[in-house]
């Protein structure tokens, strides 16, 4: 439901919620949030609460340091696994600056021009996401171990799958929260999970990623075990995708629906238009240096390519009709911004549209067990976070999208991490040190 403010300060006051948090996401993707009494909300829809942005990776030098956090109404949500007598409620929240102009690195802010750059061109974006994780079990202390929950495979049952109590737990917490699951199953990997919810808008579709990963640990934890969105835990066993389910809508026509059976010009413009840019924009799909592990194994894509229901595919076109026609891209992890990630690929997609892309035949083969002379020739994603790091330096197509400083500030991170890495003896460690306890 969207709440105006005069709404949401009479539900503050009639369902006894005395804590508000005010949740926002730095340039990686990774939650933060401020704690406020519920008595100080309507000062924070005024004139928003400061918080000390050099101390955010990325966004503020210390010199010039107060960024302000404005909640957004319509973001309204009672946390269920906090107390019932003084409820906590969490807001997701635009970033400021102290004249009240926007900051350049919020996500949010990012996202909602890319949105607005469709309404203009006639098309509405809607995105569903498929995301893959990881249940770890949790030591005496309650901290995280190495160790599956389950070694379960893909869509076993109880008492194999031990992990259904948790995936139900997680779905009915979802679901009071306002986020409808469709679906729940156990993954290929030992602990492995997933859980599919239902497609939204793009800005909401971001939003309920985060709430979902915030869930997810949350849950878990409440049950004594560690979830983990690392793209590559365990070396020899599945990578956790995530499947960025897209479809594009005209005069309230899902132009996907008409891709199966009959020329669909702008849908099919629009998956050129990514295809043509993935390489400059899979630092922001894929940003950690485990990434890159996932790729051309257990299911997730190496080479850009396209076709219909084939899973070796960077993208597929679905077996479905009517309201859930789309397209599927299948590269992406759970470590990435959404807010990035969506934008970038929207703003991919209308530059398809735009320019009149034309999509290759498409690769009706198994890639997994391709012939070496036919693989070559087909062009691959970037290989390591180097690789594209560096693609993306060299992108006009980024310049264009996103504000010159948040994207300097974003690579060079990335490049001083690709540096850390390369100079680990030990990379799996590495790896494991910097990415399993916060992704």
């Amino acid at each position: 439901m969207k709440y105006t403010i005069d709404e949401v300060l009479q539900f503050i006051g009639d369902n006894d919620v005395k804590f508000v948090r005010l949740s926002f996401c730095d340039m990686f993707g990774i939650m933060k949030n401020i704690s406020i009494l519920a008595d100080e909300l309507p000062r924070a829809f005024e004139s928003g609460i400061s918080f000390d942005a050099s101390s955010i990776k990325g966004f503020l030098n210390i010199e010039k340091s107060d960024l302000f956090l404005y909640p957004d109404p319509s973001t309204l949500s009672i946390l269920p696994w906090r107390p019932q007598q003084g409820r906590v409620v969490r807001f997701y929240c635009s970033i400021k600056y102290p004249d009240g102009s926007p900051f350049e690195g919020d996500g949010r802010v990012m996202l909602q021009k890319a949105v607005d750059s469709a309404d203009k061109a006639g098309y509405r974006v809607e995105i569903g996401s498929e995301c893959e994780f990881y249940l770890f079990g949790e030591d005496e202390n309650g901290h995280p171990t190495t160790i599956p929950h389950d070694n379960a495979g893909y869509l076993d049952v109880a008492p194999l799958d031990r992990g259904e109590n948790v995936r139900r737990d997680i779905c009915l917490t979802l679901e009071q929260m306002g986020i409808l699951p469709e679906c729940s199953h156990h993954e290929q990997g030992p602990g492995q999970n997933e859980i599919d919810f239902k497609y939204s808008d793009a800005m909401s579709a971001a939003d309920n990623l985060i709430t979902f990963k915030s869930v997810v640990k949350t849950i878990s934890h409440l049950n004594g075990l560690y979830a983990s969105f690392m793209p590559k835990p365990l070396k020899n066993c599945s990578g956790s995708g995530l499947h960025i389910n897209i479809s594009l809508l005209k005069n309230s026509m899902n132009l996907f629906d008409k891709i199966q059976n009959e020329s669909s010009d702008e849908a099919e413009s629009f998956i050129a238009g990514i295809l043509n840019r993935i390489r400059e924009i899979t630092v922001f799909l894929n940003p950690l240096t485990n990434s890159y592990s996932r790729f051309g194994t257990h299911s997730a894509p190496k080479f850009i390519t396209w076709s219909y229901q084939n899973r070796s595919q960077l993208v597929r076109i679905p077996a479905a009709n009517g309201i859930y026609s789309r397209m599927e891209l299948r590269s992406s992890d759970p470590s990435c911004n959404p807010y990035y990630a969506f934008a970038l690929l929207i703003y991919a997609g209308l530059e398809g549209i735009q320019n009149g892309l034309r999509l290759e035949e498409p690769a009706d083969i198994n890639l997994y067990d391709a012939p070496e002379d036919v693989l070559k020739s087909y062009e691959t994603i970037p290989g390591t976070l180097r690789d594209a790091v560096e693609c993306a330096m060299e992108s006009q197509f980024l310049k264009q999208c996103i504000p010159e400083k948040t994207l300097r500030k974003y690579l060079q991170a990335k490049s001083e991490e690709c540096s850390q890495y390369e100079m680990a003896k030990n990379k799996e460690i590495f790896e494991h040190n910097t990415y399993f306890y916060t992704i």
